[in-house]
């Protein structure tokens, strides 16, 4: 009996997905905001993105997820350098503000 095979979508960056499924739902000049998912890992480095994520966003406020109360107390001090970095990334000035919480990394 012959196996069939099945048939595999290509595979996306979860920054693609999650940037799909948002932009259906918010307004046009949000828009931009989603593209930290994509630009996260760039903007702050692998060490800091493998303890720190993007989790949502309140106006121009962006809220980071920590996996530690330490990473917490650390990016508290890198701040303003991560603000700045995202920004450039961004080409332009959309975030005014990073809070940070300890939370789930997805």
């Amino acid at each position: 009996m012959a196996t069939k095979k099945k048939k595999t979508d290509p595979i996306e960056s979860l920054g693609s997905v999650i940037n799909k499924l948002l932009q259906s739902g918010i307004r046009q000049q949000d828009a931009p905001l989603l593209q930290v998912w994509e630009l996260w890992d760039r903007a702050v480095g692998e060490i800091i993105a493998e303890n720190a994520r993007p989790a949502a966003f309140k106006g121009k406020i962006l809220l980071v997820h920590v996996n530690s109360s330490p990473w917490l107390h650390q990016l508290s001090f890198l701040k303003k350098d991560i603000l700045t970095r995202i920004n450039r990334e961004l080409g332009q000035d959309l975030v005014d503000e990073i809070k940070f919480k300890i939370g789930p990394l997805r």
